[in-house]
C-alpha cells in the first residue's frame, strides 16, 4: 500500500510540475506576443488563432516535461494536465473580466487542451531519460 500511495505521491507532483511549466511557457509566449503587437504593424487580428496555438504549445511542453519521469499512463496524466490547466485558465479569465460563459472557442481550448496534453504524455513517456 505505501508503494502505491508513493507513485500517486509522484504523479500528483509532475502533474503540478506539469501545469507550472505550461503556465510558465504561456506566460514567456504572451510576453513575446504582446511585444510583437506592440512595436510591429501585425494584425490584432492574429490573437485569438496564436492564443489558442500558444496554449496548445504550452500544454504539449508542460505534458512532455512532467511525463518524461512517469513512464506510464502518459495518456492520462496528460489529459489530466491540459484540463485542468483550461479549467484554471478559463476560470482566472472569467474571473478578471467578470463573465462566465461557453461559446465555441472555449469548447475548442477546452478540445485542445485535452488533445495536446495527451500528445505530450505520449512524447513525454517514451522520451527516455537518461
Amino acid at each position: 500500500m505505501e508503494n502505491s500511495d508513493n507513485i500517486n505521491n509522484k504523479n500528483f507532483i509532475n502533474i503540478l510540475k506539469g501545469l507550472g511549466i505550461a503556465f510558465i511557457v504561456t506566460f514567456i509566449f504572451l510576453l513575446i506576443l504582446s511585444i510583437v503587437l506592440t512595436y510591429s504593424n501585425v494584425s490584432e487580428n492574429i490573437i485569438n488563432p496564436t492564443i489558442i496555438i500558444i496554449t496548445a504549445l504550452s500544454i504539449l511542453i508542460g505534458s512532455s516535461i512532467s511525463n518524461i519521469k512517469i513512464k506510464k499512463n502518459g495518456l492520462i496524466n496528460g489529459a489530466i494536465i491540459g484540463g485542468i490547466y483550461i479549467i484554471l485558465l478559463y476560470l482566472f479569465s472569467s474571473i478578471f473580466r467578470m463573465d462566465f460563459s461557453l461559446t465555441i472557442q472555449s469548447m475548442i481550448m477546452v478540445i485542445t487542451g485535452i488533445v495536446f496534453g495527451i500528445l505530450g504524455g505520449i512524447i513525454g513517456v517514451n522520451i527516455s531519460s537518461k
